[in-house]
């Protein structure tokens, strides 16, 4: 037990659970319905939410949107025969969205291409604040639109940087289990991590992320430490390259993107989905999702998602479970908005795979041959987490509106474990198992506003922020005798004691992060060329404690971190963009082999400079940038013996990346990167110059999804991806080989009765292949081998 654990995170999560949970029953789904059929729709005027709801029901197709797109919009009514798609289009007319195909006979909502012969003149909104996420863009994969921290929710083409939002349409239609699957559709984002080991990591345009520092809504470390499940999300945004000033400093000071994610809400149009899965050898489980609206006006809703997945993996002796339940609950008034949301993962793992480490001067095992059950059948690692999360927004004027957010969590974990690495060419490795005791303990919040006004024919976006965190966690560990075994042929191990061990966690360490940044967006003639200025100050405090409570050590340190970026609109469907932004990582200290031993370095600040081209023609959308990111790291001089932060590592890289829906009834979601990651000033002539660890010369992932004309309802999909050779040492030594891989899938739409029922399959590696899938200074990860997944969705 912990010393300093924060418990009412967890009785007020459970507490709300118990209360709220048997809240509601939900009104019918839609069903599929041929395009072609016209019928007599007699629909009043009123909300245009309700509207589209009852065309949606009447017409028997599926119909999903953020209530919060169409919130204070009205409809005139329909009255008349309409196919489908007239129905839509007469009810969205004037409104600035369309009605389009996001799978067969399921339509989201997008806004209406700005190229678009018929478009009626633009609706002017002239609130500081929406109130909702970015419609969908065509074919539903992607958002058209994601929040760029401190400035808001944007469009991209009215975002300076590189930025992309995954929707819960493609995360159920690939069968995703946690973002590391979501963010392995881009190809500037590596896993390096096995995909069933304890915990998810990401590298971003060549540079680690880690799975804590993934945001909930814009705070940082409120969701589960190690791994993220998927079910109750609505969103996952990747902004590429270092963001301090949008985002401030990340908690483990990841430089090399952000990922966001945001929580599904109730939508206008009730939802009483369940779902039934199985995968490969014996892993089972089911999904629910329940969302309704309550209020006059529908503004109060709930929404409740929980979800168990257990069994054996087929990897050696391996076997998961993980539990995830959620409660949603938002307000949307005339002026104000509110939310919370509560959830819990619990998720366990026998026997998971770790990254292999390889020994000096050692060759890189060979993929072919490796055992996936190296990990012995007793290392297992269990976590659980607990949180909470609060934000309300108030629009003081109509161009003034101010916000505040607040998240806690809780978070046990417990390993039994070993760091494997390859002593030698014939895959033996010795390892000294440890078992890892950590409790966390995380507070954090945000206030801010946000105002529009006009100086001259200048326009002005003026957004503040106040930012304070807070994480307090206590590790225990005791280590073990070592133990033999081989990659390729592994050998009985026995489980060591844990019998009579301390299990009491001491307070380890205690790391406060605060901030203020103010930013602005100038605009001249219609906001077709913008200019954005701003600055974040960032403090940053980190205590050090012995297991008896002293301090052992503080960092105090502070970092002002600039920003600026330049977008323009040559044309209505073309945006052309650069930036200059900077990154936050807290700063080593000297080792204590160094002349300057314990010496605290100030915040270490990465630097990108990045330019680009995005264009929309509705249908089809692609982005195209070229960035070079230069980040320091800390060294020892080996004439001197002084350490310094003098080394750098510089990744230079163009990226494309290609969505939408080019012909209808098939969607396209592809990208490729190029990247150059170099060593420079490393002060060592093996290294200087060289090629970074884990920086590939190429990677690219294309997948494409087909309605088929031949069966209604079936839909047939395809992905590919490819990333060429990785060095795994600094001295370039060390390479792992390219590899490629190929996703299958299938899923039909009918309806049983008055039921629409989805079924899904997916083959992933579909031959099988065995392969090295990263390389970095932690070691080697594996890919996972050919995995089928199988669902059935029923929406009641």
């Amino acid at each position: 037990m912990s010393q300093f654990r924060s418990s009412p995170v967890r009785a007020a999560v459970l507490l709300c659970f118990s209360v709220l949970l048997p809240v509601g029953a939900m009104a019918q789904t839609q069903a599929p319905v041929a395009q072609s059929v016209t019928r007599d729709y007699r629909i009043g005027a009123g909300p245009l939410g309700l509207a589209l709801s009852q065309f949606a029901t009447q017409a028997n197709v599926r119909l999903s949107f953020p209530g919060t797109l169409v919130q204070g919009m009205q409809s005139s009514g329909l009255n008349g025969n309409y196919s489908v798609a007239d129905g839509f289009a007469a009810l969205l007319s004037g409104s600035g969205l369309r009605a389009v195909p996001a799978g067969a006979n399921e339509y989201t909502l997008s806004a209406v291409p700005s190229n678009a012969v018929t478009q009626l003149e633009a609706v002017t909104v002239t609130g500081a604040y929406t109130g909702g996420l970015m419609p969908a863009f065509a074919g539903g994969q992607v958002a058209s639109g994601a929040s760029v921290g401190m400035l808001g929710e944007r469009s991209i083409m009215d975002t300076p940087f590189s930025v992309t939002a995954y929707t819960s349409a493609l995360m159920q239609q690939q069968q995703a289990q946690s973002v590391a699957d979501v963010v392995s559709n881009d190809a500037s984002v590596q896993n390096t991590n096995p995909r069933t080991s304890r915990f998810d990591q990401f590298s971003i345009r060549g540079f680690p992320v880690l799975n804590s520092d993934i945001a909930f809504n814009g705070l940082y470390s409120v969701l589960p430490t190690y791994a993220l499940a998927v079910e109750s999300l609505e969103r996952v945004e990747v902004l590429k390259g270092p963001n301090a000033l949008l985002n401030g400093m990340a908690p483990s000071g990841g430089v090399g993107g952000a990922i966001n994610v945001v929580p599904k809400r109730a939508e206008d149009t009730p939802t009483r989905q369940v779902t039934a899965s199985y995968g490969t050898h014996n892993v089972a489980g089911g999904h629910v999702d329940l969302g309704q609206r309550f209020g006059d006006k529908g503004e109060l809703g709930i929404r409740v998602n929980g979800a168990y997945k257990g069994g054996d993996t087929g990897v050696g002796s391996q076997h998961t479970t993980r539990g995830l339940m959620t409660l949603g609950l938002d307000y949307r008034g005339e002026r104000t908005r509110w939310s919370a949301d509560l959830g819990h993962q619990d998720r366990k793992v026998d026997a998971p795979q770790e990254r292999v480490g390889v020994a000096a001067g050692v060759p890189v095992p060979d993929a072919k041959r490796v055992d996936r059950g190296y990990a012995p059948d007793w290392t297992y690692a269990n976590s659980r987490d607990t949180y909470i999360a609060l934000r309300a927004e108030h629009d003081i004027t109509d161009h003034t509106m101010v916000y505040g957010a607040f998240g806690a969590r809780d978070g046990d974990y417990k390993f039994l474990r070993m760091n494997v690495t390859a002593r030698d060419a014939a895959g033996n490795f010795s390892a000294s198992p440890t078992y890892f005791l950590r409790d966390e303990s995380v507070h954090t919040g945000e206030i801010g506003a946000r105002t529009r006004f006009a100086t001259g024919a200048v326009s002005h976006a003026v957004s503040l922020s106040a930012t304070q965190f807070q994480k307090t966690f206590g590790n225990l560990s005791y280590d073990f005798d070592p133990v033999r075994s081989n990659l390729y042929t592994p050998l009985p191990t026995s489980a060591p004691s844990l019998a009579g061990l301390d299990t009491n966690i001491p307070k380890s360490a205690e790391s406060r992060l605060t901030s203020v940044a103010l930013a602005d967006t100038l605009s001249v003639w219609d906001e077709r060329l913008q200019l954005t200025v701003g600055a974040r100050s960032q403090r940053v405090v980190t205590e050090q404690y012995d297991e008896t409570g002293s301090r052992t050590s503080r960092y105090d340190k502070r970092k002002v971190t600039p920003a600026i970026a330049l977008l323009g609109k040559p044309t209505q469907n073309v945006s052309v963009y650069a930036n200059y932004i900077e990154g936050l990582s807290e700063g080593p200290t000297a080792p204590l082999t160094a002349v300057n031993a314990n010496e605290v370095f100030a915040p270490i600040k990465s630097e990108q400079v990045e330019a680009g081209v995005k264009v929309d023609y509705g249908d089809i959308g692609a982005t195209f940038s070229a960035f070079q990111i230069r980040r320091p790291s800390g060294l020892t001089d080996p004439v001197t013996g002084v350490y310094a932060v003098d080394g750098m590592q510089r990744n230079r890289g163009l990226e494309l990346n290609v969505f939408g829906e080019p012909v209808n009834n098939v969607r396209l979601l592809a990208g490729v990167m190029y990247l150059d990651g170099r060593l420079t000033k490393t002060g060592n002539a093996t290294t200087e110059g060289n090629v970074a660890p884990g920086t590939p010369r190429y990677s690219m992932n294309v997948g494409v999804e087909w309605d088929t004309p031949f069966a209604p309802g079936l839909t047939v999909s395809a992905r590919a991806l490819r990333t060429t050779s990785q060095y795994l040492d600094a001295r370039n030594t060390q390479e792992i080989p390219a590899w490629t891989r190929v996703d299958l899938g299938a899923r039909y739409a009918w309806r049983a009765g008055n039921t629409p029922v989805t079924l899904r399959a997916t083959v992933e590696n579909v031959f099988n292949k065995a392969y090295w899938a990263s390389a970095s200074s932690n070691g080697l990860t594996i890919g996972a081998p050919r995995t089928v997944l199988l669902s059935a969705t029923v929406d009641f």
